[in-house]
């Protein structure tokens, strides 16, 4: 079980690499953004890319979970199985493309008619109508970043079945950085050439931010082109039909907690408290979701490595018991994370605007709806496990009606502060479900006790930290805070952790 494990960790340290670079990158970026674009002009990049999260979920399938079920089967030819999932993302994301190219022009008029009128201010046709034309690229550019990262998740999928992971940490790693160098470029050089304008607006917007991106998946489908050679793109129709019968009602289910993550910043438009401004309100929201962002960052490593890790352990005597030391392990990594973000608030907030700092309160909420968020991932297990996938589209549907409910019924008159409970109603309501549903059909038994306590303890020590709030001199206060992490470790170890990992 040892040797599992640091394999598991091993896989979700380097996988973690490109991962952490890209959160690294946000990190650069929002002071950027925060300082360059107003607040309404945060709020269109939040609103587009909430969308594009939607669709990036619908159009892969669920095919990537899909894969790395059919390609364990004995005897599975796994270029086939990986090239019959290519051959059905690809259609699907050429058709998305077309209807991107299409129909750019009505979508922009809906999505972004008036807001490019004020922008440029009343009587100015030839600004609106230059405006108006830089936005219609953006829906051709976001069709083109749909299209080419469904088609290359796939592939990035098989790079994760073969465990060939400094590959698709170093692939990766270059979309960043390709993303981060377009973007800097863009908001930060005085003298650019005329050219450039063709494919964004004159001035700073959020047309430079979907640009880069759009240039980012460009060169990452490039890299992966000798990838795509070594599929059999042969399609095996009978292998397709029951690849989609496994894995739609994954993306089904996936689909809601996508939803859960982002219906906020979608349903802004309609039910934020100041319905004039909620642009900028939703740029202010966003920008202190950013500070939660650490948490996301290793569940999302996490998740790359544990998903073929899990189905790889299944027929293992002990697996049950290797999946429960896992979820002890996570949650205590991830309340850890949690008070060290609440510990040096007072420095992170520091990387965003002034005018971007007034929503901070909602961190502590955002970060503990991420861990609930986690520890569902390690829980939905048993249904990928045990082949039960439609059972996810209750669970995550549970979560969605508790999502829109909370938003639709207390943002008009909270605001922000809705969409921050909202996550973390959702998703505890989520993991209950899911952990009622799996003691049935594919039973676990985690240590719910050794995991209280891990809550209770950090319960703890974040009322503590609320004591140092009063403490005039931010270097005193960050002091005591370190401390108090560094004593939060130690009680952590000896009364939660000691046992786990000498069983290990």
């Amino acid at each position: 079980m040892a040797n599992v494990l640091k394999q598991l960790a091993g896989e979700t340290a380097i996988y973690g690499l490109s991962t952490i670079l890209a959160r690294i990158v946000n990190f650069v970026l929002v002071p950027v953004y925060t300082r360059v674009l107003t607040q309404a002009d945060y709020g269109v990049v939040t609103e587009l890319m909430s969308w594009i999260a939607v669709l990036q979920v619908v159009m892969v399938l669920g095919l990537e979970t899909g894969c790395f079920r059919f390609a364990n089967r004995p005897g599975v030819d796994v270029s086939r199985v990986y090239g019959s999932a290519f051959s059905a993302v690809f259609a699907v994301s050429v058709a998305v493309l077309a209807l991107a190219i299409a129909f750019a022009e009505p979508i922009s008029a809906f999505g972004f008619g008036e807001f490019a009128a004020s922008s440029v201010g009343a009587g100015a046709s030839s600004a609106v109508g230059a405006a108006a034309s830089s936005y219609n690229k953006v829906i051709m550019y976001m069709g083109g970043i749909l299209a080419m990262d469904a088609v290359t998740a796939i592939l990035f999928a098989r790079l994760r079945q073969e465990h060939k992971a400094l590959r698709f940490a170093l692939i990766k790693t270059l979309k960043i950085f390709t993303e981060l160098g377009v973007n800097l470029y863009l908001f930060l050089c005085v003298s650019k050439p005329l050219w450039i304008y063709n494919f964004v607006s004159m001035t700073p917007d959020f047309t430079y931010v979907i640009f880069a991106i759009f240039v980012s998946c460009l060169l990452c489908a490039l890299l992966l082109l000798p990838d795509f050679f070594t599929l059999s793109l042969r399609p095996d129709g009978k292998l397709m039909k029951e690849m989609l019968l496994y894995s739609l009602p994954l993306m089904i289910a996936a689909l809601p907690g996508v939803v859960n993550d982002l219906l906020d910043r979608i349903l802004f438009r309609w039910f934020d408290t100041s319905s004039e401004q909620w642009r900028a309100t939703l740029g202010v929201y966003q920008a202190a979701v950013k500070l939660s962002v650490i948490m996301n960052l290793f569940i999302q490593m996490f998740r790359y490595a544990s998903e073929p890790f899990f189905f790889q352990r299944a027929s293992d005597r002990n697996s049950k018991e290797l999946y429960s030391k896992v979820m002890t392990l996570f949650v205590a990594f991830c309340c850890t994370v949690l008070l060290g973000v609440i510990f040096y608030i007072d420095v992170l907030e520091l990387l965003l605007g002034r005018d971007f700092r007034s929503a901070i309160g909602v961190v502590p909420i955002m970060l503990l709806s991420y861990i609930l968020l986690g520890m569902l991932f390690n829980v939905n297990m048993w249904y990928k496990l045990s082949g039960r996938t439609t059972m996810a589209i209750w669970i995550t549907l549970a979560g969605l009606v508790v999502t829109a409910l909370v938003n639709i019924i207390f943002m008009p008159r909270f605001s922000y502060w809705a969409s921050a409970f909202g996550h973390l109603a959702s998703y505890a309501v989520m993991l209950l479900v899911s952990v009622l549903l799996g003691n049935k059909y594919y039973r676990i038994d985690y240590d719910w006790k050794k995991i209280c306590l891990i809550f209770a303890l950090t319960a703890v020590f974040y009322a503590l930290s609320l004591l140092t709030a009063g403490i005039g001199l931010m270097p005193l206060r960050l002091g005591v805070n370190t401390l108090l992490l560094l004593v939060y470790l130690g009680s952590l170890w000896f009364l939660a952790l000691n046992r786990v990992v000498r069983a290990v």
